[in-house]
């Protein structure tokens, strides 16, 4: 299938659009998509639970914190919980049920929003076969880790269905003071049915209905360790943690219809509908001191109080010294109704392709966070008895009518493509703590263009422009902007048979760059879900791309990548803020979670029956806060290089027996500091599979 972008063929398109397919996805059996996106240049990630439950991504410059600045879609519909009134995307799809992930950067992010700063992330389920077609993968490895993947499908010219389900799981990692399970059990189903109506008043129709259901209990916190435990003991967890768990389930209806018209015009519209609750119940904090701070200075007088208390070697002696734990309950509500149309005439010389899109979109999130104290005692938690605490008591929505269309005309080498996005939105929020209802209305037009100039010998240089935005959540005060920023690009790009070659220089000039506060970074309670302005900044960089899937020799591939992103950040004004990553800001000052250094290389050996692949990610340490020259301890992630390995055989031609293996070396690094203490990467871990196709 020809994959387009932004009205042009994927080789031709004159902004950077990468997509991993299935083969690729395949070669190492990821299950944790921070994985799979780190072989992508110009995309960071920031590990955090090591499994990539709730991933953080950030793209050229975005903050990446629950991947809140970029646009989040599954078959070209947004898959965030709430992508306006709540970004952060405490949802992500498994990877390992994607036959293959489109990342979308440049001018062509006009196409998708809301977010547009850096650009857009599309995973794309399996279609319902022609014929009939399934497979089974089963994986058992170390820490009691379980996968058991099923697809099956048939179809013909006019009916399809298609039953899919996953289930992947472990005991965890980490070693919970007094025993426990630090793991997770997560579930995944989705059926899809086609219905071909056939020609219908000189147009082709056809109905696809796609329903999911998803659910996890994971056994998960964001409290980490002192830097001297995680020197010994990298995998421990405080007993203090053992009550920490998230819980949630997720429904999902949409409804497409296809309209065709030759082969020159298509129509698609779907209706959509995503249902989310959770429930995750972590440790807070305690009453009378900030736990970042024991953890970041355990030695000082007051603070080894605390810390005694934290890891159970000193009992509470005061209500200070009492452990908050709270279960932040949200329910989201995702739904809208979306229309494409692509058109590609020819007039003359010129060819063109046309597109245009309009999205009516509903999204609403329920907040009810309360805290109870505990006490603990060694290695248990002894509820206080106090009555529960309310910390949050809200209900934000938006309605939101977004429209976007894009040229592109090809006349010999050159292809122009131009186009815009409009955005309007109207959000309120109304707190029940506080009785104050917000309401407001964002409205933004989003002009954006490139040239793609073709070259002899499979050579082609592009270029181009655009405005990126990002809306404010409801609830916010009047004072607080969106996020702007003018984005350019240039590059080179060599596409031979099987060989892709691209160098790309990247300039996002940020009129205003924000962050929303979120838990996972730090924020006080009162500061969560509030956005906070860091005002002007520059972000460039280098992508460089290099990916081959040729034959050295008949019958044997060397499959090879080569990613590496080069990325200065740093803000353009002095300012101080509560936001914890910001904080005290001088002018020059790096932005926060953004590797300087990224370099991600694999290649392998494959023939008939045997595969060997090999792959290593480099990951230049990212600073946590707002900074210039060598970040002080403990204010930023370690730098680390990973090596992953795998091997397949094929006994016959439907059986695929492999063995996986990530951070073969062992690596014992920090993956996040915040919010409480450092947390580790994944140790390594083996697996080993059979699938079977049918």
């Amino acid at each position: 299938m020809e994959v387009t972008v932004a009205g042009a063929r994927l080789r031709e398109t004159s902004g950077s659009a990468h997509v991993v397919r299935s083969k690729q996805l395949e070669r190492f059996e990821y299950d944790d998509p921070h994985q799979v996106l780190q072989s992508v240049p110009g995309v960071y990630v920031r590990g955090e639970d090591g499994f990539g439950l709730r991933p953080n991504i950030g793209m050229r410059g975005a903050i990446s914190d629950r991947s809140k600045k970029i646009t989040l879609m599954e078959d070209g519909i947004l898959f965030g919980p709430a992508p306006y009134s709540a970004p952060a995307a405490y949802y992500f799809p498994l990877i390992t049920r994607m036959t293959s992930v489109r990342v979308v950067k440049g001018p062509s992010a006009i196409r998708f929003g809301p977010h547009t700063v850096a650009g857009a992330l599309d995973l794309v389920t399996a279609p319902i076969p022609d014929g009939r077609k399934g497979m089974i993968d089963i994986a058992l490895g170390q820490y009691l880790s379980r996968k058991v993947h099923v697809r099956a499908g048939l179809g013909d010219e006019s009916l399809g269905v298609l039953i899919e389900g996953v289930h992947i799981g472990n005991e965890g990692f980490k070693d919970i003071d007094g025993g426990g399970d630090s793991g997770f059990s997560r579930n995944e189903w989705m059926a899809k049915a086609r219905y071909d109506l056939g020609d219908l008043g000189g147009a082709w129709h056809e109905i696809e209905v796609k329903a999911g259901y998803s659910n996890e209990f994971s056994n998960e916190t964001y409290l980490g360790l002192t830097d001297a435990d995680f020197e010994r003991t990298p995998l421990r967890r405080y007993g203090s943690s053992r009550l920490d768990q998230m819980e949630w389930h997720r429904t999902q209806l949409v409804l497409t219809h296809r309209l065709r018209m030759g082969a020159d015009f298509e129509v698609i519209t779907a209706a959509y509908r995503h249902d989310l609750d959770r429930v995750w119940s972590k440790v807070n904090g305690f009453r009378g001191a900030s736990i970042a701070d024991v953890l970041a200075n355990p030695d000082d007088p007051r603070n080894a109080v605390f810390y005694g208390v934290l890891t159970g070697a000193i009992p509470p002696s005061t209500s200070e010294e009492t452990l908050l734990i709270g279960p932040n309950a949200r329910s989201f509500v995702s739904q809208g109704l979306q229309t494409t149309l692509t058109w590609s005439p020819v007039t003359g010389p010129i060819r063109h392709r046309f597109e245009m899109g309009v999205r009516a979109h509903y999204d609403s999130v329920r907040r009810l966070h309360t805290q109870n104290g505990y006490l603990v005692d060694g290695d248990s938690l002894i509820p206080e008895g106090n009555p529960t605490e309310t910390t949050a008591d809200n209900d934000a929505s938006s309605r939101v009518l977004a429209m976007h269309g894009v040229l592109a005309s090809t006349v010999g080498p050159v292809t122009l493509t131009a186009g815009a996005r409009v955005e309007s939105i109207h959000g309120e929020l109304d707190d029940a703590l506080t009785g104050v209802r917000h309401q407001m209305i964002q409205q933004v037009v989003l002009p954006g263009g490139g040239v793609f100039v073709e070259l002899p010998r499979d050579l082609g240089v592009f270029g181009g422009a655009y405005l990126g935005f990002s809306p404010i959540p409801p609830g916010q005060s009047e004072n607080v902007r969106p996020e702007k920023s003018t984005n350019y690009e240039a590059g080179a790009r060599w596409s031979p048979r099987g060989f892709r070659a691209e160098i790309i220089g990247f300039f996002n000039d940020y009129t205003n760059l924000s962050n929303i506060c979120t838990f996972s970074t730090g924020c006080t309670e009162g500061d969560i879900d509030q956005q906070f302005d860091g005002g002007a900044a520059r972000v460039y960089g280098l992508e460089t791309y290099i990916e081959s899937e040729v034959e050295a020799v008949k019958g044997i591939k060397i499959p090879g990548r080569i990613a590496y992103t080069l990325t200065e950040a740093r803000f353009s004004k002095s300012f101080a803020s509560s936001d914890p990553i910001f904080g005290e800001v001088e002018e020059g000052d790096h932005v926060p979670y953004i590797p300087a250094h990224q370099l991600a290389i694999s290649a392998g050996v494959e023939v008939r029956r045997f595969a060997v692949n090999v792959a290593g990610t480099y990951v230049s340490p990212m600073r946590e806060i707002a900074g210039q020259g060598e970040a002080s301890p403990g204010a930023a992630t370690d730098g680390h290089f990973l090596l992953d390995a795998s091997a397949s055989y094929k006994p016959i031609s439907s059986l695929t027996v492999y063995v996986v293996g990530r951070n073969l070396l062992n690596t014992a690094y920090i993956a996040s500091r915040r919010p409480f203490g450092a947390r580790p990467g994944a140790p390594i871990w083996v697996q080993v599979g059979a699938k079977l196709d049918f």
